[in-house]
Order: C-alpha cells, then sequence, then structure tokens
C-alpha cells in the first residue's frame, strides 16, 4: 500500500477580552448564524502563532500577542485542526474586511447567555475552553532544514 499525503487543514482561532472582560467576536458571511472568536486558515510553512496575528489583523485591524494555546480541536468530516489560543492586545481599533465578516465587536458573554451568540456547540466548547483556561499548552516553531533551529516559543505558563 503506497502512503498517500494527509488532505487536511489547519485553523485558528484567539479569545481576546477587554479591560472591561468584554470578549472580542465577529460574524461572517458564510455562518451569519453564530458569533465567533476571530482566526482562519494556516498557510503553508507558516507557524500558528504567526497565523493567528494575521488572520487576526486581517480581520479585525488588532493586532494580538498569542499568550498559549488553550485547546486542539479536530472536525473529522471537513478534515480541518483547529488551535485555540488566549491572546493579549497590542495596538488597533476594530476594523473589518467587509468581504469576509459582517460584523465585529466586544460583548459581554458569559454560561448564562452565551447560547445568543454563540449558536454552534463546537464554536460555544471551544469559546468556554479558551474563556476558562488556567493554563496554556506550550507551543515552539522549529526550522528543520539543513539543521534544527527553535525559530520561537510560547511558554504554555499560567493565565495571568
Amino acid at each position: 500500500m503506497e502512503y498517500e499525503v494527509p488532505k487536511q487543514c489547519i485553523s485558528v482561532s484567539a479569545l481576546l477580552t477587554n479591560e472591561s472582560g468584554e470578549v472580542l467576536l465577529l460574524r461572517t458571511h458564510w455562518r451569519s448564524d453564530t458569533w465567533e472568536m476571530p482566526g482562519g486558515n494556516v498557510e503553508l510553512g507558516e507557524p500558528l502563532d504567526q497565523a493567528i496575528c494575521r488572520e487576526f489583523l486581517e480581520e479585525t485591524g488588532i493586532v494580538i500577542k498569542p499568550m498559549g494555546i488553550t485547546g486542539v480541536y479536530m472536525n473529522t468530516t471537513k478534515q480541518v485542526l483547529s488551535v485555540c489560543f488566549r491572546a493579549q492586545y497590542i495596538s488597533g481599533d476594530i476594523k473589518i474586511q467587509e468581504d469576509e465578516v459582517l460584523e465585529a465587536r466586544y460583548i459581554k458573554i458569559d454560561e448564562s447567555n452565551i447560547g445568543k451568540y454563540i449558536t454552534r456547540p463546537q464554536q460555544r466548547s471551544r469559546f468556554l475552553d479558551a474563556m476558562n483556561a488556567k493554563y496554556f499548552v506550550p507551543f515552539e516553531a522549529w526550522e528543520a532544514n539543513p539543521n534544527y533551529k527553535l525559530l520561537h516559543r510560547l511558554e504554555g505558563d499560567m493565565e495571568p
């Protein structure tokens, strides 16, 4: 039997809160029935932490710093591996890409009203895991050719 290279997609998303404890969520054209954390697909060869910074900026106009991974999820139907981060605000104001995003804003969400905003169960579990994370998983990006070189590392420490 011949080995076949997997045809999977990797996506990233991040939870960002403001000083009032509200979270930045958005609605997209293709999933307008639910609010979700900003994010998108990782480009070939792109480190996950750089991908979430790029996607977050593209979708919201806000520069973030990833603090650590809060969860990893798999959609076996569409072959999508999703990695969720917790992020820290660096700079910028909300400015959406209207061809992708319908609306983006900070919303006060907790377990009592989450169903009003985040209607899809897989998005809800990712959000709650990110919101309730007490520890972050470490992440490293490596370059393997010609020698192994650590490009950068997120420590994955306790949530501040």
